[in-house]
C-alpha cells in the first residue's frame, strides 16, 4: 500500500485515540462500572500484542528463520511500548475494587474460598506483583532494543551469539510472569474458579495476536522501501503457517481447559462455563468457534491463501477482531451481566486506548531501519 504513511498513521492514532478516551472519560462519570470493565478488555487486548511480540522476538533469536528478520522491527516496536502500557495499568491499579470481587471486604466476609487466598488476593500485593511483572519486562525490552540499536550501528557477529545466550531464560521466565500476570488480571475476575491451563491459554492467544498484527503492518508496508527488494512469497508461506500453528494450538488448549473441567463437572469450575453459553453468550462462543479457528484453520491449509499477502492479511485482521471478541467473552461475564450486550464503551475505550498505542508503536517504529540490516544471518540472506 504506497499510499500508507507512518507519520501520518501516527498523528492519526493519537488525536483519534485522545479524542474517543476524553469521550470515554466523560462516560465514566455517568457509569464507570462499565467503564472499567472496558478498559480492562482494552487494556490486556494491546498488553497482550506488546508481550506477544516480546515471546516472539525471543523465540525467533533462538531458533531463527527469515519470517523473523522483516517482521522483528514491528515486534521490537511493539514491545518498546511497554513503559507506556505501564502508565496505562495505573487506572486499573487505582480501581481494583471495581473490579475484582476480593478486592471487597464484604465479599470476602462472605466467602470461606476467598478467605483463605487473602495472603496472595490483596489490594496491596496485586499492586506489587504488577510493577515487578514490568520492572522485569521492561527491563527485557530495554535489552533487547538496545542490543538490536547497537546491532545495527556495527553488524558485529557477536550480537547474534548475545541475543541466543539470553533469549532462552529470558523466555522462561516471562512465560511464567505472563502466566501470573493472566492469573492476577483475568482469572481473578472469578477467583473461585479453578483453571491450571488458563495462563497457557493467554500466552499463545497473546502469541497469535502479534503474528496477526505483523502480518497486517507487513502488508500495509509491503509496497514501501526497504520491504520491496526482500519480500518473496516465502516470507509469506512461512508466517501463514506459524498464523495456522497458533490458531491450532489456542484451539487445543482452549478444548482441552473445557474437557478438563467437564469431565471433572466439579460445582466451582463448571459455572464459569454456564455463564458464557447462556444469556446470548452462548452466541457470542460460536462466533468465536467458526472464526476464530474453524474458517481461518481450513483457509490456512491451502498454500494459494497464505502465499497471498493480501489475502492472508485479510484473515489476520479477522483474527484480530475475533481476538478482541475472546477477551469480551472472558470479561463480561465474570460480572454476572443480564444478557449479552455491547455497551458503547465497550467499543471506543479499546479503540481509545489502541489509538494511543500506536501513535506510540508508530513513532518507535520510524525512529530505527524497518529491517535489521545489521544482522550478519539476515544480510546472508538477502
Amino acid at each position: 500500500m504506497r499510499d500508507f504513511d507512518v507519520n501520518k498513521a501516527m498523528r492519526y492514532a493519537l488525536f483519534g485515540g485522545a479524542a474517543v478516551l476524553i469521550i470515554s472519560i466523560i462516560g465514566a462519570f455517568f457509569s464507570p462500572a462499565d467503564f472499567f470493565r472496558a478498559y480492562l478488555i482494552g487494556y490486556v487486548f494491546w498488553a497482550g500484542l506488546a508481550l506477544g511480540s516480546l515471546s516472539i522476538v525471543l523465540l525467533h533469536h533462538l531458533v531463527g528463520g527469515d519470517w523473523g528478520f522483516i517482521t522483528r522491527r514491528f515486534m521490537e516496536s511493539a514491545f518498546g511500548t511497554l513503559p507506556l502500557l505501564a502508565l496505562l495499568s495505573i487506572p486499573i491499579l487505582v480501581n481494583v475494587s471495581t473490579l475484582y470481587p476480593w478486592a471487597r471486604p464484604e465479599v470476602v466476609a462472605e466467602s470461606p474460598v476467598l478467605q483463605q487466598k487473602v495472603p496472595y488476593l490483596n489490594v496491596p500485593f496485586f499492586i506489587g506483583r504488577i510493577i515487578i511483572y514490568f520492572a522485569i519486562w521492561i527491563g527485557l525490552a530495554w535489552m533487547l532494543n538496545r542490543w538490536s540499536q547497537e546491532q545495527d550501528e556495527t553488524a558485529d557477529p557477536l550480537y547474534v551469539r548475545r541475543f541466543r545466550s539470553v533469549s532462552g531464560p529470558a523466555l522462561i521466565l516471562h512465560a511464567f510472569i505472563v502466566t501470573f500476570a493472566a492469573i492476577d488480571l483475568l482469572k481473578s475476575l472469578e477467583p473461585e474458579w479453578y483453571s491450571t491451563i488458563f495462563g497457557l491459554i493467554i500466552l499463545v492467544g497473546q502469541l497469535l495476536t502479534t503474528i496477526a498484527f505483523s502480518i497486517m503492518m507487513l502488508m500495509l508496508l509491503s509496497d514501501r522501501e526497504p520491504f520491496t527488494p526482500v519480500l518473496r512469497t516465502v516470507h509469506f508461506l512461512d508466517l501463514g503457517n506459524l498464523l495456522l500453528t497458533f490458531v491450532v494450538l489456542f484451539a487445543y488448549v482452549e478444548v482441552s481447559q473445557f474437557i478438563i473441567i467437564w469431565h471433572g463437572n466439579l460445582p466451582e469450575e463448571v459455572p464459569w462455563y454456564t455463564r458464557r453459553s447462556t444469556n446470548g453468550w452462548e452466541y457470542v462462543t460460536v462466533l468465536l468457534v467458526l472464526f476464530h479457528f474453524a474458517v481461518p484453520f481450513f483457509l490456512l491449509l491451502t498454500r494459494y491463501v497464505k502465499q497471498r499477502l493480501r489475502l492472508l492479511a485479510s484473515i489476520a485482521i479477522a483474527i484480530l477482531v475475533m481476538r478482541l471478541l475472546d477477551y469480551f467473552w472472558i470479561v463480561l461475564p465474570a460480572f454476572n451481566l443480564p444478557a449479552v450486550g455491547i455497551h458503547w464503551m465497550d467499543v471506543l475505550v479499546p479503540v481509545g486506548i489502541g489509538g494511543i498505542w500506536l501513535a506510540y508503536f508508530f513513532w518507535r517504529l520510524q525512529r530505527r531501519p524497518m529491517l535489521p540490516l545489521g544482522d550478519t544471518r539476515f544480510v546472508e540472506r538477502v
